[in-house]
């Protein structure tokens, strides 16, 4: 993966973060009760969000890479969130999704927008046979906008995750190229 894929949806551009981006990011992984699902403590300082955009930058070199889009409303140019996909596994044509997005953004269907380009780039550019998505049970957004994408719940890791000082089940969810073809 060396040129960034830059995507495009009727209100969205998809595109690299960069280092200009760290305020935004600071703002939305620094709400500490957005936050509470993600699967990581809050930032507490815009340094942090610069170290972040950094890692995602790293992740398209790393031996299973990823890519990690920052989300641009077009209409005001402004940084609302990220998704990606990432722990790309190439022998089984399969990785992992993730995505946050600022609360003002929210409830306006901009996340399924983005995911479905994401997930569509996915399917077509890196060939992939299988999307995971690990979500917490209590984030009823996030299963809303999972299920409507089409994954499918496959089961509960207990106490996967471990973020604000406590250990959290995650449920499983899986998506399949033929699964995406029929949505």
């Amino acid at each position: 993966m060396s040129d960034f894929p830059t995507l495009e949806t009727d209100r969205l551009l998809l595109r690299e973060l960069v280092a200009d981006d760290a305020p935004a990011l600071f703002a939305i992984h620094g709400d500490a009760p957005a936050m509470r699902w993600y699967g990581a403590d809050p930032m507490i300082d815009v340094r942090q969000a610069r170290k972040l955009i950094e890692i995602f930058a790293g992740w398209r070199q790393s031996p299973n890479p990823g890519v990690r889009w920052g989300i641009q409303r077009k209409s005001d140019a402004s940084l609302i969130g990220s998704c990606g996909l990432f722990k790309w596994n190439r022998g089984w044509q399969t990785c992992t999704v993730g995505y946050e997005l600022a609360r003002p953004a929210r409830g306006a269907g901009l996340m399924a927008e983005a995911l479905s380009a994401a997930l569509a780039w996915g399917f077509e550019e890196m060939k992939l046979h299988r999307i995971d998505a690990q979500i917490h049970p209590d984030n009823a957004a996030s299963l809303k906008l999972a299920r409507g994408l089409g994954f499918v719940q496959e089961g509960r890791a207990r106490e996967a995750g471990y973020w604000q000082g406590e250990r959290h089940d995650l449920l499983q969810f899986g998506l399949l190229r033929g699964d995406w073809a029929r949505t």
